[in-house]
Formats: structure tokens, C-alpha cells, sequence
């Protein structure tokens, strides 16, 4: 156990630390505390553990884990998403993406409709934060001319943006999942699909017969030039599926993005290149606990943390379908001390591996347990970054929703929990 003592250390002064701040008042208290913060306190304490070694071979060590290949392929998948994201959204491409959707959805249905938009924008978009700060003021607008309850339009919103998170192809979920376990993005898509897609049909038709809206509101008209905004989208979506090279068709969508916006007359070309640095920088703190993330576990695995732990799991698991369970549970319980999808998979993400390898498990089925399961704790926890800013984005349009009344509302992710727990118990036979 004491092997395992960086973990401990810094779940403790993370999640401590976060709970001290909230008894003193702090709005947003788990993100008082830099994840990266949290990383570099854990890894000195690493780095003073094994006596026998010098520090000059530990910090060694650690930094081969931090320039470990998967890592640094992982970093520049997230640096080219983050411009990407950033130059689509410049250009326009998440407005004309909401307008789409919205001229098609009839006012009778507009919660589910509400709960669809989010799911086709965070697939696109491949954020949820990003998608709930997008649709959340345009869904709650709805609330007094249709005489729906603001927190089942919420709920929708939160709930579709986790299935984007999920599935999208750019999402640092997907990328995260899919470079610890070492399978294709297109495979893992086809995976996941059949966990999200019948939980978000579910949940659709929740939303469709919960909601029952009075009135009617004016559809926006969709232009050409609606269209031509979200073809970088379409684009990596059909050539992630054709199996291109995440890092060519992410570089393609950006190309796209940026000479269609310009094109438009949306941005210029200096105006683009603030826009992708923005974008890359916006990464950094990814970028940054990926690599202390990776450094830590070489660390802890030099110092055989990583084996006692594979063999305390090894007395449970009896074979594929139990160590994914045992993955899911994993990633489930350092979501909740982190609070961040991404993190929990790449601190989670090697010691599935390790454990998929010794037990003959299929990695693509780890990779897709991996995001799911995280991806449900992140959007049923208080004090994730989703809730927050949808509770947020709601007072500062004079609405005071508490997370209570927003969890009630929150359908999807206690579907696709049962959905997950499912696709672990009925295993396909090769």
C-alpha cells in the first residue's frame, strides 16, 4: 500500500484542499486548486520514495514517463484539437451548427430537441463545457414563451453535451482513452456507439414525453453560408470514420475552418492565427498534466506500486468481463476525487492497460468502458466543471437552479450507466 503513497498524497491534497475551500465560502471550490499543482506535490513525494535509488536515477525515470511516446503523441493530438475547436467556434461554425438544428425542431418537442441539439453540437465540437456555455442561454430562452421547467432544459443541455464528450472523435476523452489502450479512434467509436447510441435514443424519448411545451417561437432561417460553416465539422467526422490519421484530418478541419471563415469574411488572417494560438495554449493545462501524469505513473510503477496494485485487482478479476468492471470502477473513483473526465482517464488509462494485457481483454472494449464510465460520474457530480457552468450560465440569466432540482432532470447518464453495465455483462463471442 505505502507504494501507492503519491496517489494518496495527491487525492488528499486535492480533494482536501478543495473541501477546505468550500467551507470558507469560495465559489467553484474544486478548481481552487491547479491540477497541476496537485500532480507536482504527489511527484516530489514519488521522487523522495525508494531509498536505494539516487534521485538522479528517479527523476531519470520520471522523466522517460513524462517523454513516453503515447504521451507525447497524446499532447500533440490535444495541442491541434484545442486549434481546432477554437478557430471552428471563430469562425462561427457553433452558432450556424445551433441554428441548423433549431430550425428543424418543432416547439412541442423542444426539450428533446434541446437534449439532440447538444448531443450533434458536442459531437461536433468535441467539448461539453464548450457545448453547455453554447446551448444553455439559447435552451433556457425557451423556458417562459413555451412554459417549461428551466431545469429539465438543463438537464437536456448537460446530458447531451456528456454524449458528445463521449463519442466525438476530437474530444480529449476519445483522444485520452484511445492512446492509453492503443486502438484506433474509429474503432472505439463504432464500440462506444453501441453503449451511447441506445442510451441517448432512451433518454430522448424521456425528454420528448417530460417536457410539454405551451406556445410556439419563431425558427431561425438557415442560410448557405450556415452550411458551409459546419463542413469542417461533417469533415472530420466522415474522414475519422474512413480511419485517417487523427492528427492529418484534425489538421485538415482546421485548414477547412479557417479558409472558409475567411472566405465568409468571419476572420482574417491575423485574426486566425490569435484564434490558433489561443486554441493551443487553451490546451496547456491538459497538456501539462498528461505529461506529470505520465512521469508520476513511470514513477510509481519503477517503485512496484503499479504491480501490488495489479495484483490486489487480480484477486477479483477472473477473467475479460470482471476487469472491466473493475476498469470502470477505477476510473469511476479517481473521477470523483478529481472532478476532470480527462485526468481520471489518463491517470486510470495505464493501469487498465496493464490489467487488460494480463487478463486477455479486449483493449478497444477498456478504451470504451474507460470514457463512458467517466463520462457518467462527470456529469452526475455537484462540483463538476459541467454543473457548475450550466448553474452558472443560469444565474447570470437571472434563473437560480440548484444542482438537486438539476440532477433530477439529468436522464441520460443514469441511462447509459445501466447501458455501460450492460454492454460489460453481455459479452460477444469472437
Amino acid at each position: 500500500m505505502l507504494k501507492l503513497l503519491p496517489f494518496l498524497v495527491f487525492a488528499v491534497f486535492y480533494v482536501g484542499l478543495s473541501l477546505y475551500a468550500g467551507n470558507q465560502g469560495f465559489d467553484m471550490p474544486w478548481y481552487k486548486v491547479p491540477m497541476p499543482i496537485a500532480f507536482v506535490v504527489a511527484s516530489a513525494v514519488a521522487l523522495c520514495m525508494d531509498r536505494r535509488k539516487t534521485l538522479e536515477q528517479k527523476v531519470e525515470t520520471y522523466a522517460r514517463g513524462m517523454g513516453e511516446t503515447n504521451i507525447m503523441i497524446m499532447c500533440l493530438i490535444f495541442i491541434l484539437a484545442g486549434a481546432f475547436a477554437t478557430i471552428a467556434k471563430g469562425s462561427g461554425a457553433v452558432d450556424a451548427a445551433v441554428t441548423i438544428a433549431q430550425s428543424f425542431i418543432p416547439a412541442r418537442l423542444m426539450v428533446a430537441g434541446v437534449f439532440l441539439i447538444s448531443c450533434l453540437i458536442s459531437l461536433a465540437i468535441g467539448t461539453s463545457c464548450g457545448t453547455i456555455a453554447a446551448v444553455t442561454p439559447i435552451a433556457l430562452g425557451f423556458a417562459g414563451p413555451l412554459h417549461l421547467d428551466p431545469a429539465l432544459l438543463m438537464g437536456s443541455v448537460v446530458g447531451g453535451s456528456m454524449f458528445g464528450d463521449n463519442m466525438s472523435m476530437i474530444s480529449d476523452t476519445t483522444i485520452a482513452a484511445t492512446r492509453t489502450q492503443g486502438v484506433p479512434m474509429r474503432a472505439k467509436f463504432f464500440a462506444n456507439g453501441l453503449i451511447a447510441a441506445p442510451a441517448a435514443l432512451v433518454a430522448l424519448f424521456l425528454y420528448a414525453v417530460s417536457g410539454s411545451a405551451v406556445g410556439e417561437v419563431a425558427a431561425p432561417a438557415v442560410t448557405g453560408s450556415h452550411v458551409l460553416l459546419v463542413l469542417p465539422y461533417l469533415l472530420i467526422l466522415a474522414l475519422a470514420l474512413l480511419g485517417l490519421n487523427v492528427m492529418l484530418l484534425l489538421f485538415s478541419g482546421t485548414v477547412l475552418a479557417a479558409v472558409i471563415g475567411g472566405c465568409l469574411g468571419k476572420l482574417g488572417f491575423f485574426g486566425a492565427l490569435d484564434l490558433l494560438g489561443k486554441g493551443t495554449l487553451g490546451m496547456s493545462e491538459t497538456l501539462i498534466v498528461a505529461i506529470l501524469a505520465g512521469g508520476l505513473f513511470r514513477s510509481v510503477q519503477a517503485s512496484g506500486g503499479i504491480d501490488w496494485l495489479t495484483d490486489r485487482v487480480s484477486r477479483l478479476v477472473r477473467g475479460p468481463r470482471t476487469c472491466e468492471f473493475g476498469v470502470a470502477l477505477l476510473t469511476a473513483a479517481v473521477n470523483c476525487f478529481t472532478a476532470n473526465n480527462t485526468v481520471a482517464i489518463v491517470i486510470a488509462g495505464p493501469i487498465a492497460r496493464t490489467c487488460a494485457d494480463r487478463f486477455k481483454a479486449d483493449p478497444v472494449r477498456i478504451a470504451s468502458v474507460l470514457d463512458t464510465a467517466s463520462c457518467v460520474v462527470q456529469g452526475l457530480i455537484p462540483y463538476g466543471a459541467q454543473i457548475l457552468i450550466a448553474i452558472g450560465v443560469a444565474k447570470g440569466l437571472d434563473l437560480s437552479i440548484d444542482s438537486v432540482a438539476l440532477l433530477k432532470c439529468m436522464y441520460y447518464q443514469p441511462v447509459l450507466a445501466l447501458a455501460v453495465l450492460a454492454a460489460m455483462c453481455i459479452r460477444r463471442r469472437k
